[in-house]
């Protein structure tokens, strides 16, 4: 697939941030009780799927302690529910197309500061399982999630492994 999204689907990054123990970052949405995810959002006009991957976790999870280990090379795309599709962007968007990064995490747990951003996306952040994190997913974000790990299966061993 090409450098832009599919029609109708706003063009969206997406972190896997994973610590030394192999287990991956998910926040908590402060507007949607136990929904809980890994960072994502929005790809600037003219930013790289890996600046835009940066900037997404400083801001979602207040750390910029990751190294890119891999991206998706082609976009994966979930479609909202209805209701939320007539909500979000002014309706513009009936979904995300969302290109993946892997990061690794660097730093300690005191390097993740979810207000340091304002008004912060997360309330609460945790490290799980990949089995975990699929579990924990809202069920329309589901497939995505499954694609994105199935993607870097390898990387994730890999890093599992060998920190």
């Amino acid at each position: 697939m090409g450098v832009r999204p599919p029609a109708g689907h706003r063009a969206n990054v997406g972190i896997v941030l994973v610590n030394p123990a192999g287990e991956v970052f998910v926040g908590r949405r402060r507007d949607t009780p136990d929904a809980w995810q890994m960072p994502q959002g929005g790809i600037d006009r003219g930013e790289t799927v890996r600046a835009a991957a940066a900037r997404e976790l400083a801001e979602e999870a207040g750390t910029d302690r990751a190294e890119a280990i891999a991206e998706t090379p082609d976009w994966l795309t979930y479609e909202l529910p209805g209701n939320l599709a007539r909500r979000l962007w002014g309706g513009r968007y009936r979904g995300q197309a969302q290109k993946w990064v892997l990061m690794r995490f660097t730093g300690t747990d005191a390097d993740i500061d979810l207000f340091r951003h304002k008004p912060p996306e997360f309330d609460a952040w945790r490290w799980v399982s990949t089995s975990e994190l699929l579990a924990s997913i809202v069920a329309f974000k589901r497939p995505v999630y499954e694609q994105v790990l199935a993607a870097f299966a390898e990387d994730l061993e890999r890093l599992r492994r060998h920190g």
